[in-house]
C-alpha cells in the first residue's frame, strides 16, 4: 500500500526531526535576548534601561561533548533544536531569520542552568534546515 497523501515531501526531514526530539526526552530550552528593536545611542550611554526577553524553543535535546584533551578546559554541550520551533519564534519576533535570532542571544537556560553559544550549524536535507546544533558552554558565575 502507497502513502497517497499530499503532503510536501520536503517536510518530511523536519517531521522526522521533530518526532525524534520528542522521543528522546526532549525539553525546553529558553533563549534570553534582548528584544529586537531595542537599543540605539540611549540605552548604550545608559539612558533607557536594557530589557531582556525569555523565548522558550521546544523540543531540544542536550548532550554533553566528549571530554578534549585540555586540563582544566570547560565542560561543552550540544543543544540539538528543533528548526520548526526556531522558524515559529523567528516569525513571532519579526527578525529576518535564525542567525540573527541566535546572534541576539545572551544565554541559553536549559533546566536552570545557564550556558553560552560558542558556535551554531545547521542540518539541512532537500534544501531546507531541519535541525539546528549549538554548542554550548557552562557560563561562569561572575563575583562580586
Amino acid at each position: 500500500m502507497s502513502d497517497t497523501a499530499p503532503r510536501n515531501s520536503t517536510a518530511a526531514p523536519r517531521m522526522l526531526a521533530d518526532a525524534l526530539l520528542r522521543t528522546a526526552a526532549g525539553s525546553e530550552a529558553r533563549l534570553r535576548m534582548t528584544p529586537p528593536g531595542i537599543g540605539g545611542s540611549m540605552s548604550e550611554v545608559g539612558l533607557v534601561a536594557t530589557t531582556f526577553a525569555e523565548v522558550a524553543l521546544s523540543p531540544v535535546v542536550m548532550r554533553k561533548m566528549r571530554p578534549g584533551w585540555q586540563q582544566g578546559g570547560d565542560s561543552k554541550w550540544e543543544l540539538l533544536v528543533s528548526a520548526t520551533s526556531v522558524d515559529e519564534r523567528v516569525q513571532a519576533l519579526d527578525i529576518a531569520d535564525a542567525r540573527s535570532m541566535f546572534a541576539m542571544t545572551l544565554a541559553v537556560i536549559v533546566a536552570g542552568q545557564e550556558y553560552l553559544i560558542e558556535s551554531i550549524a545547521a542540518n539541512e536535507a532537500f534544501g531546507q534546515i531541519y535541525l539546528y546544533r549549538l554548542l554550548l558552554r557552562e557560563a561562569q558565575q561572575q563575583a562580586m
